[in-house]
């Protein structure tokens, strides 16, 4: 037995590197000269040749020989060689005579385990960290460093990650995810000089548990950096892996996996793969089941996919939208925020979603979010789900008769931000309110008016028009916006020839609708502003409804018949 003080230290990189090209040169020439299995040696010859090329192209590199990653190469290379070698001088004995399927497996694996060696040789050369100068020890890039030294950074961790041992991959995985964290602008570089298809690889649940665990923490580090690491990350397959992982997964992989998958579907033209990839039952699991911070990016991308029909008739199928309405009603703010969105949407895709969403008591969880919820965007999702569903006749007649709703309406067009009003706005002029909820409302009509001033968003001076219209339908209304200055102030610059601020039909159709009742008081008010005057211009103008309205404010028969005379 041999003592610990007489072991031999182990060989140095370089005395390997000797061993292995003294043997090539050995190989060679002596592989030539063998008859039996002549293809496969033909095939063998090649691959040694090419190895020779490269560590030809090794050995010329400055300082090649302090690179960490050629200790673990080289001597599993020499080991391969020696096999070979052994193969080689059994071929080549004619009294040798093994079996021969025995021996074509043999050559067979020897031509493998060289391909695999070879490939990991020409990544190291094709890596650029053997061409520097200085020792390939590489620190992690500062502030300070250059360009080249962080594409050389980044070169050397994906060269580690493909062909070094476990503990080489966790080391380059630590290297990078440090590297996204310091700075996010660095995703894009990481994404043009790495090969993220070979980190995407390594979201693999079968092999080590705590390389998985880095890599899909590195690869959802670079979906939520920039749009150029994000579109490199799905063009290299990455969101099937995600899925799996989030199916799969530890409940940490799985939050990470989930805000990976969140941003990948943030492009629309990438939605088509969840439905492809089986991922809708995933995700509605995940919303269902997963920790908080999972539901919130599990429901994002949901609400980034919904709008995809495929998608969702798989989240009809899959029982997502009893989930989505849970999770609007009792999830944390961004989880609800995101669930009325994707509720919104399907709710806006047909009637076959609306009556999903009735079935399971959707308005009935809409106008409870709408009541409880501080957050104008899920303010603002509620309210357009809700939009959606009063296209159905009974649920536009259960929202009419109801006061509590009504009255919150007149509340956000009132205080709420401009699409808040816009949509709430539109409701009211397409509901059937009652005449006793429109009295009860009369104190939006004042910003009605206001609203009818903004050209953004698109259609809101109309919906204003209308919506003020049908309160208008009520006397005592009528009565309360002209003792309303402002307001009339606002409607008379607004009828003013000389003002393009708003197309004249909106407030010609509210004089209209003021003048319906044909008030006396209503008449002297609007008269005394000068809308008069405004009305006969427009009339000449032929501005469509303003010789109605004229006709309306002028009062009698008789003046209608001379105005109209004096007017041809």
């Amino acid at each position: 037995m041999i003592s610990a003080s007489t072991e031999q230290p182990p060989p140095s990189t370089a005395d390997t590197l000797d061993k292995i090209v003294l043997l090539l040169s050995q190989l060679l020439p002596s592989s030539l000269s063998i008859k039996s299995f002549s293809s496969r040696w033909q095939v063998i010859r090649s691959k040694l040749a090419t190895l020779k090329s490269l560590l030809a192209e090794i050995s010329e590199s400055p300082r090649w020989s302090d690179n960490s990653l050629l200790p673990t190469l080289l001597p599993s290379l020499l080991s391969t060689l020696q096999r070979v070698d052994a193969l080689c001088r059994q071929c080549s004995d004619a009294s040798f005579t093994p079996g021969k399927l025995l021996m074509q497996s043999d050559l067979d694996m020897a031509a493998g385990w060289l391909s695999k060696q070879i490939h990991h040789l020409d990544l190291l050369c094709r890596s650029g960290v053997l061409r520097q100068s200085t020792a390939i020890v590489l620190s992690h890039p500062s502030s300070a460093s250059t360009r080249e030294d962080l594409v050389l950074f980044i070169r050397d961790l994906f060269t580690r990650l493909q062909i070094g041992g476990a503990e080489f991959k966790k080391k380059a995985l630590e290297s990078l995810v440090q590297l996204l964290s310091g700075d996010e602008k660095l995703a894009g570089v990481v994404a043009k000089e790495g090969r993220i298809g070979y980190l995407i690889n390594l979201l693999d649940l079968n092999a080590d548990p705590v390389i998985c665990e880095q890599a899909v923490m590195a690869v959802s580090m670079l979906a939520s950096s920039s749009n150029q690491a994000r579109n490199c990350v799905f063009e290299e397959g990455g969101l099937g892996p995600l899925l799996r992982v989030i199916d799969s997964g530890s409940m940490t992989m799985k939050e990470n996996a989930a805000l990976a998958v969140e941003c990948l579907t943030s492009d629309p033209e990438n939605a088509w793969a969840v439905s492809a990839y089986g991922g809708v039952p995933v995700l509605t699991e995940l919303c269902k089941s997963g920790s908080v911070l999972a539901q919130i990016h599990g429901v994002g991308a949901i609400r980034n996919v919904c709008t995809n029909e495929d998608v969702r008739i798989a989240l009809a199928d899959e029982g997502a939208i009893p989930v989505l309405l849970q999770l609007m009603v009792s999830g944390k703010e961004l989880a609800q925020e995101k669930a009325a969105n994707s509720v919104a949407t399907l709710a806006s895709s047909g009637e076959y979603y609306r009556d999903l969403l009735l079935k399971e008591k959707g308005l009935y969880k809409l106008l409870h979010v709408l009541q409880e919820s501080a957050a104008s965007e899920t303010v603002e999702h509620v309210l357009r789900a809700i939009h959606s569903l009063s296209a159905c006749e009974q649920t536009s007649r259960r929202l009419s008769s109801s006061t509590t709703f009504i009255v919150q309406l007149s509340e956000l067009i009132k205080h709420g931000t401009m699409m808040l009003q816009y949509i709430s706005a539109s409701l009211l002029a397409n509901l059937p309110i009652s005449e006793g909820n429109k009295r009860a409302i009369a104190g939006c009509m004042g910003s009605l008016v206001k609203l009818m001033q903004s050209a953004k968003p698109d259609g809101l001076q109309e919906v204003a028009t209308n919506a003020l219209a049908s309160l208008l339908t009520v006397k005592s209304n009528r009565k309360d916006i002209v003792r309303d200055e402002k307001s009339v102030m606002l409607l008379t610059q607004m009828l003013d020839p000389k003002s393009d601020l708003v197309s004249k039909k909106f407030p010609v159709a509210v004089v209209a609708a003021v003048m319906a009742g044909g008030s006396k008081g209503c008449r002297k008010r609007l008269m005394a502003a000068g809308v008069h005057a405004h009305l006969q211009r427009l009339t000449e103008m032929e501005v469509p409804g303003a010789r109605k309205a004229l006709q309306r404010l002028s009062g009698n028969r008789l003046k209608n018949i001379f105005t109209r005379t004096w007017l041809e």
